[in-house]
């Protein structure tokens, strides 16, 4: 759907939190385009911009960028899996609005605009004078609208005879409250399991932030821990973004591993963020030569792997 030609606005300030909370929500959006991810991002002293662009008093997007500055001499302005499109538009007027953020860019110095769309690989619309600088990940997005029933029918059938048998074990699944003290051993052996595998990640300081982020911790944050007697034989946690949620933290011992805790957490987990009102969940990052036994846990979920475009840089004309 095309618009008229008339001057595309570019606001850096004056945003409304509660408008950008409902266009994420109804978009079903990531966790990189929610507003709390920028204000913990901010808590943390990483700078933030938010942007939308306007035609004729129409908001036509919303993008977020995270900046990374080299003193006076420029910065980098990243929008991961943004923007949030709220508008149909051609791919004319998409090229349009990028170029209208990228010429309005609030930096001083060497200024670079790289966008990481959130579309798939085959899709990068209005982008045809950005030069593509990354590939695009590749993830696994779950679909929680069905009734538990039918998202059970659609599990692997290894996949879910493993979960039968952790249904039938003598394990235990608890919540986690969202206050620090509560899950940060959770963190601390996530953090242990990044520098055994050399894998990288959001600062442990971030989840913090993150749940401080929002009144109602219930908001951003789902833990769920198993246990067997009073041994904790494994746990996950999902950040929770509107009616989003994405799977970011897992840990389990030789046990929990023996006893197939993982897929009966991360079943109770879509059976809870389901009734959280979440619709999309996002099982994270997919790598079939890495880590193909995460990836083979994934995929299995029954949901559908998603290829993104990748990330792109401004290119002047």
């Amino acid at each position: 759907m095309g618009r008229n030609s008339s001057q595309m606005i570019v606001h850096w300030d004056g945003h409304d939190m509660a408008h950008w909370d409902r266009a994420h929500a109804a978009a079903a959006a990531s966790l990189q385009q929610d507003w709390a991810y920028g204000s913990a991002m901010q808590s943390m002293g990483v700078p933030v911009l938010r942007a939308r662009v306007e035609q004729d008093g129409v908001v036509l997007m919303l993008a977020q960028f995270i900046v990374r500055t080299w003193g006076r001499f420029g910065a980098v302005a990243l929008c991961s899996r943004g923007p949030l499109w709220l508008q149909p538009l051609s791919p004319a007027d998409e090229a349009r609005a990028y170029a209208a953020l990228q010429k309005s860019l609030p930096l001083t110095g060497l200024r670079f605009m790289l966008i990481t769309p959130e579309t798939p690989a085959e899709q990068p619309q209005g982008l045809s004078r950005w030069r593509r600088v990354m590939t695009g990940m590749s993830t696994v997005m779950l679909d929680l609208t069905p009734s538990m029933q039918a998202l059970r029918a659609q599990l692997d059938r290894r996949w879910r005879h493993r979960l039968v048998g952790g249904e039938a074990s003598e394990m235990s699944i608890h919540k986690l409250g969202t206050n620090p003290g509560q899950f940060r051993w959770l963190l601390e052996a996530e953090m242990q399991q990044r520098s055994d595998k050399g894998l990288e990640g959001l600062p442990r300081d971030f989840f913090e932030h993150y749940v401080q982020s929002r009144q109602n911790g219930s908001q951003t944050m789902l833990s769920l821990r198993a246990d067997v007697g009073r041994e904790r034989v494994a746990a996950m946690m999902f950040l929770i973004h509107g009616e989003s949620a994405i799977y970011h933290v897992g840990w389990t011992s030789e046990q929990g591993r023996d006893l197939h805790a993982h897929n009966l957490i991360l079943w109770k987990g879509m059976e809870e963020l389901r009734a959280r009102g979440v619709r999309k969940l996002d099982l994270g990052g997919v790598n079939t030569i890495r880590s193909a036994g995460i990836a083979r846990f994934k995929m299995s979920t029954g949901g559908q792997v998603l290829t993104l475009a990748g990330t792109y840089l401004f290119l002047p004309p």
